[in-house]
């Protein structure tokens, strides 16, 4: 049985979470403030991205970086969510409503995609191909750390 564990679980959480104002929120809201929203609309996220230092929604590199993303396995969205942002939960309500950031990061070359996660800003450079964004951008995701607090 997990009758124990749950009771030092429940303890804890009725002491940092509980109070009256629990009462506001039915099972699945407090899922989703606890966990993030389950769903990964990155089609959202393309329709509200901000772009700088010289990109736009119609630089062939931002154009080719969607293709490549939308490409992408849930895994693997969840991987470059939390390269880019830190987290690999989607906000309360949704990719759409996330600040993000592209900026460009130079000329095409051999360096990877970076990112400051506090702000949700991705630097990219301005890679000449798809096969080379993807690559470099399948590497950058793939062997992100942060801070080791997930």
């Amino acid at each position: 049985s997990i009758e124990r564990q749950f009771s030092a679980f429940k303890r804890g959480f009725s002491r940092l979470c509980g109070g009256p104002v629990l009462q506001l929120f039915r099972p699945e809201e407090l899922e989703q403030l606890i966990c993030g929203s389950p769903e990964l609309d990155f089609e959202a996220l393309e329709m509200h991205t901000q772009y700088d230092d010289g990109y736009t929604a119609d630089s062939t590199v931002i154009r080719t970086f969607w293709v490549v993303v939308h490409s992408l396995s849930e895994e693997d969205k969840k991987k470059l969510l939390f390269f880019a942002t830190g987290s690999d939960r989607v906000p309360i309500k949704g990719l759409g409503n996330l600040p993000f950031v592209i900026s460009r990061n130079g000329e095409h070359s051999d360096r990877l995609p970076t990112a400051h996660t506090c702000f949700n800003h991705l630097l990219l450079p301005d890679y000449n191909s798809e096969e080379t964004l993807r690559e470099r951008l399948m590497t950058a995701i793939n062997n992100a750390e942060g801070f080791g607090l997930m």
